[in-house]
């Protein structure tokens, strides 16, 4: 009974997930993910996939947004944002528990986003970027204004861990884990909903929304629908984060920066396919945030006297952005689809059945020839 079993599992994950490129990839990826800590590495790489972990949710929601029904939302800092303050002001000035504040601050920032999503999802297009835009910089002046209760232009502090009584490096680890869990929970769920009948509405309003309004399609429902989803995920990346902050939360979170990050990162994965922006969020938090890789290679470059120290200083205080910068761009230009696009291609042509003479050693040679 259990070797029979056994076979229908081996047999049902060969065919949904062996069998399909984008699947493989994503499943080895959480593998690598999964089995890092074993190289016991620094709490600063530990810290960068934790912020990585978060920032690959908020990226992940926004593309259900705007890769599933073209809603092009430049306010998506509203809910990353919204949730970080909602579970900093939950916590701090009502002494509501860490893990009760969570859940209503989801709920509050689904509640916004019926309410903001209502009026702003009638218009489309530049209207609705212009519009979605402005309504996280009506936030922010509203903490600024109301400083009694979201400390203004002062940080709120004294946000606790998640898990406290832990040693420092075991506290990160367990940081690292736990965001991971929530990134697995949230890519499936999003996933699913992507490629659900549901998902598949949402395509026709993208592809054709007069058509599908002609179909009998409630187009509004379907849009407000992917964008409660959308905001549910991203409140839920910025109230974990309000805990790994430095268990501090300010007011940065809800400006037009925070907003563009998703969409940068959606835009280098790959539009329309959830595992893009999951894997894009990765390369891009550990090459951007300091301490990353390209800190490390302007350091051991420095230390091997092949460049200046003071070439280290002017990297992290001028060229960091710049160099960030320039890299988003050559990358978007040589792959406009996306590199998770890129690569899930490349994986499709490889297994596709070719003559004797092109198989063998020189499979690649003779298919970018080909090609």
């Amino acid at each position: 009974m259990v070797t029979t079993y056994l076979r229908r599992a081996y047999s049902s994950f060969a065919t949904h997930v062996l069998d399909v490129p984008p699947r493989l990839m994503v499943f080895l990826f959480f593998l690598l993910l999964l089995s890092y800590p074993v190289t016991k590495p620094g709490l600063a790489y530990l810290y960068i996939l934790t912020m990585a972990n978060i920032m690959a949710i908020f990226a992940a929601s926004w593309d259900l947004l705007v890769g599933r029904t073209g809603q092009m939302s430049l306010g998506h800092a509203l809910f990353f944002g919204g949730g970080a303050y909602t579970t900093a002001i939950l916590h701090v000035f009502f002494n509501f528990p860490l893990w009760v504040t969570l859940p209503i601050s989801l709920f509050i920032c689904v509640l916004i986003a019926f309410m903001v999503g209502l009026p702003c999802l009638r218009v489309k297009g530049p209207y609705l970027a212009v519009i979605t835009m402005a309504i996280p910089l009506i936030l922010l002046g509203a903490v600024i204004h109301f400083k009694r209760v979201t400390g203004g232009d002062r940080p709120i502090s004294g946000l606790p861990r998640f898990f406290p009584s832990l040693p420092m490096y075991e506290a990160q680890l367990a940081d690292y884990y736990f965001t991971l869990l929530l990134l697995a929970v949230s890519a499936i769920v999003l996933y699913k909903v992507a490629y659900s009948r549901i998902g598949m509405v949402m395509v026709s309003i993208l592809d054709d929304e007069i058509a599908s309004k002609a179909s009998g399609i409630n187009t509004t429902k379907y849009k407000l629908l992917a964008f409660t989803i959308s905001a549910l995920f991203a409140s839920l990346a910025g109230s974990t984060s309000a805990h790994l902050l430095g268990t501090t939360v300010q007011h940065g979170l809800l400006e037009v920066t925070q907003s563009f990050l998703p969409v940068i990162v959606t835009i280098w994965g790959g539009i329309g396919t959830i595992y893009g922006p999951v894997a894009a969020a990765y390369i891009i938090t550990i090459l951007n945030l300091p301490g990353g890789v390209l800190y490390e290679i302007f350091k051991w470059t420095a230390e091997n006297n092949l460049i200046s120290k003071q070439m280290v200083y002017i990297y992290e205080s001028h060229l960091h952005m710049a160099i960030f910068i320039i890299i988003i761009v050559l990358i978007i230009i040589k792959w406009p689809r996306g590199l998770a696009r890129f690569v899930t291609d490349k994986l499709k042509d490889l297994s596709e059945e070719r003559e004797i003479g092109e198989r063998g050693k020189h499979i690649w040679k003779t298919y970018r020839k080909k090609s």
